[in-house]
């Protein structure tokens, strides 16, 4: 499982940098603009020189609105700015054709510059709070528009989390529909420790988190501390260690 780590701007991906050993990728937002809030073009670049240069760096394109010639610009200005990730939020779509759309515009754009970028297609789980597609329509949406990986967050960042809204055994079911369409499968929203045994049995590829590695555990006061960071990838490595065991003696 993969560890995505969301600085807010590029002191905190600077202290990012000094974890860069226990973490996989950069992710670049502005949260001030919503869950998936689309940061400046600059600040992706200012990112992407200033971790190391073999950790990719994600950017979110924000909470997309059903305009898909909008959003298909926004997400290869995400990959000129040095993204290896494009994730694009499905807010505005209302129904799977329309995430289809949005999504198959995104990746003409993005591919047609740069084939081996990732784009992808993120729901949420507290869509019903919100009104866009349900979430476990989103591996398909992804599949379908030729994306390379699905994902749920959360859309509202009021204190519930990914698991108040979509339980274990849906965000398993999200998984095993990703993995079928050959996706990767990332799932994010206010992620805690005592989460990721689940996100490891479930079969989670990337696991995205800001809260958690901030200081007091408060994504929006609290800043990114390396420790934090180094404590959540030991706490991952253990949790796959201990799986990799139970998967020996059970065979």
């Amino acid at each position: 499982m993969l560890l995505l780590v969301s600085p807010d701007g590029v002191e905190e991906a600077l202290d990012c940098a000094k974890a860069a050993e226990h973490l996989d990728i950069v992710d670049v937002k502005k949260p001030d603009e919503g869950s998936l809030g689309a940061n400046f073009p600059w600040v992706i670049r200012e990112i992407r020189d200033a971790v190391p240069a073999d950790k990719p760096v994600s950017a979110t394109v924000g909470d997309v609105p059903y305009k898909p010639g909008t959003v298909a610009q926004a997400a290869l200005g995400a990959a000129v700015s040095g993204a290896t990730y494009i994730k694009v939020g499905l807010y505005g779509c209302t129904t799977p054709e329309q995430a289809i759309d949005v999504m198959r515009g995104v990746v003409r754009a993005v591919k047609d510059y740069r084939p081996d970028a990732l784009v992808v297609a993120s729901g949420y789980a507290d869509a019903h709070r919100i009104g866009c597609v349900n979430p476990l329509a989103v591996p398909d949406i992804a599949a379908r528009a030729g994306c390379d990986a699905a994902m749920l967050d959360t859309a509202v960042k009021d204190g519930t989390r990914l698991f108040d809204h979509v339980p274990p055994e849906e965000c398993a079911e999200f998984v095993r529909r990703t993995h079928r369409g050959d996706l990767l499968a990332a799932l994010a929203g206010s992620v805690k420790v005592g989460d990721l045994d689940v996100l490891h049995r479930i079969g989670t590829d990337i696991v995205g988190v800001r809260g958690a590695v901030c200081e007091g555990g408060d994504r929006n006061a609290g800043r990114i501390q390396p420790h934090l960071v180094a404590a959540f990838r030991a706490e991952m490595d253990r949790h796959a260690r201990e799986q990799a065991a139970a998967a020996v003696t059970a065979g």
